[in-house]
């Protein structure tokens, strides 16, 4: 990928990584067309025991299943992401998948040999995507033919990797090579270790909170909701048909934007620059500066193409993982970014230690990188390639 030295390409790109559009110009990259496919289930009771008719989520696939079916791999995306791990829809999209770096022949996760499964998470919050069929609070409710909203179940992060699991079922799937992912994808990746270590024989997970979840991640994904559950147009949940609670997402999707990037990244690309040459922040109090002026409009931009319901529905499935430490025995690569300031090096470092200590196989890998946890989420992945291909070989 390369770097324009202009501030307005450089804040381009640090919005991409984060919304997994980062363009790359890697020859090896997967280089097939994508299709999205669906998988639907008639119903499907919850962890919590509530009832579901009709749930579905969306997955697409890349490389061949071999005849034995033993060479998946199975993705979970980050928080804002979807199942578009690698590849494009069609060849006039201008971004590849977000992992297009690391998935493909002869790349780390390389499709010559293995079969790659990515699905979108149950209340995938990006409704705005024609990709995007995921059953969630705005999906429409067959009893009453309005959606769901405050009132679709609660769903717990095991919720999905059940879905995962009749989903690997139908396709006649038993085992795991491997399950891998970033962010919340690193999380629900513990989820599946935890829940099916019979069937998990690999765990790659890439800046999580580790195989527990601390207090402080619980806290931080509140955070991340409550601008929108104070703006008026949330209505508790019932705003479907009215004004959506827009401002209150652009907010949660600034601070998502923020706390994915880091120190480093504001400081080279903005320093004290205001938002407009013509007016210094310190003479009106409406006077912005330029990262905050920059960091709205790519809240906007993101609030736009999501639900808000759904995403709350997503942060609180976080909340609750069922994952326990002694049920892991994959063998396990954790990966942490040394200017992670959501999930900081020292979690995946812990889980490491608390799984060799009761026997499990597990290494720590730390990436180098100046920009935050949002460099995970993008082309400089490839920076944990050679860690996640050994891992693979062994």
């Amino acid at each position: 990928m390369q770097r324009s030295s202009s501030l307005s390409n450089t804040l381009l790109c640090a919005a991409a990584a984060i919304c997994a559009a980062l363009v790359t110009t890697n020859a090896q990259a997967f280089d097939g067309i994508v299709e999205k496919q669906v998988f639907n289930l008639p119903t499907y009771t919850t962890v919590n025991g509530q009832v579901i008719k009709g749930v579905r989520i969306g997955y697409e696939t890349y490389g061949r299943l071999n005849a034995a079916r033993d060479n998946v791999i199975l993705i979970n995306h980050f928080i804002t992401g979807t199942s578009h791990a690698a590849g494009r829809y069609a060849a006039s999209d201008a971004a590849p998948g977000y992992w297009d770096t690391i998935i493909g022949a002869g790349l780390p996760i390389d499709t010559d040999r293995f079969f790659v499964i990515a699905t979108d998470a149950l209340a995938n919050p990006n409704r705005a995507s024609a990709t995007v069929v995921s059953t969630g609070p705005a999906s429409i409710d067959a009893a009453t033919g309005k959606p769901y909203g405050p009132r679709f179940p609660v769903l717990a992060a095991r919720d999905t990797v059940e879905v995962q699991k009749a989903l690997l079922d139908a396709l006649g799937i038993r085992t795991l090579y491997a399950v891998a992912g970033a962010s919340a994808g690193a999380w629900m990746s513990v989820e599946w270790a935890s829940a099916y270590p019979e069937r998990v024989q690999r765990l790659v997970s890439i800046v999580g909170p580790g195989v527990d979840s601390p207090a402080y991640a619980i806290a931080k994904m509140s955070s991340w909701g409550a601008a929108v559950r104070l703006d008026p147009n949330w209505a508790h949940g019932d705003y479907h048909g009215k004004a959506e609670p827009l401002a209150g997402m652009t907010q949660a999707m600034r601070l998502v934007t923020l706390d994915a990037l880091s120190f480093a990244w504001a400081d080279k690309a903005f320093g004290q620059k205001w938002a407009d040459p013509g007016k210094n922040p310190g003479e009106a109090a409406a006077n912005q500066f330029a990262v905050d002026a920059t960091l709205e409009k790519i809240g906007e931009a993101r609030a736009k193409g999501m639900d808000a319901n759904s995403w709350l529905y997503t942060l609180k499935a976080l909340q609750l993982p069922s994952a326990k430490p002694e049920r892991i025995k994959a063998r396990s690569l954790f990966v942490g970014i040394s200017s992670d300031q959501i999930f900081p090096p020292l979690l995946s470092k812990r889980a490491v230690e608390i799984l060799k200590a009761q026997g499990t196989p597990a290494e720590y890998v730390e990436m180098n990188s100046p920009n935050g946890h949002a460099d995970a989420l993008g082309a400089t992945i490839g920076l944990a390639g050679p860690a996640i291909a050994s891992l693979l070989a062994k």
